[in-house]
């Protein structure tokens, strides 16, 4: 039997993310106040939360999730933080979304309530909003944040 990995206070992961808050939308990009992408902002609060990043991201273009049937995001953060069911994602819980069906999964949020979320979006930047139903249900994988 596996002993499970600790993770991260899911308190401090929710305040380091609502730092980010405001932050302008920048594609591949992850400094807080000055531009972050949803990947940008997860990188950012792990590098708060966890420590520095356990491997380079490589550029990406703005359509790569519809270039491949690989789930690039899940496979990276399975490799790294312990993995949980959509369904048992708590408040502190990084998120990843289908953006349309039978898409690969493509865009990150973090929990920060029972039905709110934050995560950086087009045009708007670093934003905490509702988990609607819609939201809600394109959720595809969920993950903890491990302990430092």
């Amino acid at each position: 039997m596996t002993t499970p990995l600790p993770t991260a206070d899911p308190f401090r992961v929710i305040a380091v993310a609502r730092s980010w808050l405001g932050t302008p939308y920048h594609d591949q990009a992850s400094l807080k106040g000055v531009g972050c992408d949803c990947l940008g902002l997860a990188r950012g609060v792990w590098r708060e939360v966890v420590g520095p990043e356990p491997f380079p991201i490589p550029p990406y273009s703005r359509d790569w999730g519809e270039t491949g049937p690989r789930e690039v995001l899940a496979d990276g953060a399975r490799a790294m933080m312990p993995e949980i069911a959509p369904a048992d994602a708590p408040p502190g819980a990084l998120v990843l979304f289908r953006m349309m069906p039978r898409a690969i999964a493509k865009h990150v949020g973090i929990l920060t309530g029972p039905g709110t979320f934050l995560h950086a979006y087009e045009r708007l930047g670093v934003i905490e909003e509702p988990l609607t139903p819609t939201w809600r249900r394109r959720i595809a994988f969920a993950f903890l944040f491990p302990a430092r």
